[in-house]
């Protein structure tokens, strides 16, 4: 979503801002649904309970965790925008 254009109202550009952090929130919870499903399923493969994780299900949860880090960049970079957006609008 490109930044709002000269004349844009401060009306729109709260409406523009909204989308934007409601695109945020949808990444961060997608991100968040996906790493948690990861983790059990990693949890999953080791039967053992003896709280030491096996390689593979250690390399699953790093995964998870890197890409939960990343949907969080994303996240923060679309919740930056749309304050430059509101800002922009005033």
């Amino acid at each position: 979503m490109a930044l709002i254009a000269a004349g844009c109202t401060s009306r729109e550009a709260e409406q523009q801002a909204d989308a934007l952090e409601n695109r945020a929130d949808t990444v961060h919870d997608q991100a968040a649904q996906a790493a948690d499903a990861t983790e059990n399923h990693a949890d999953q493969m080791d039967a053992r309970a003896d709280g030491v994780d096996s390689p593979t299900e250690q390399t699953m949860e790093n995964q998870a965790d890197a890409a939960r880090e990343s949907a969080e960049r994303s996240a923060d970079a679309l919740e930056e925008k749309a304050d430059q957006v509101r800002d922009a609008g005033r």
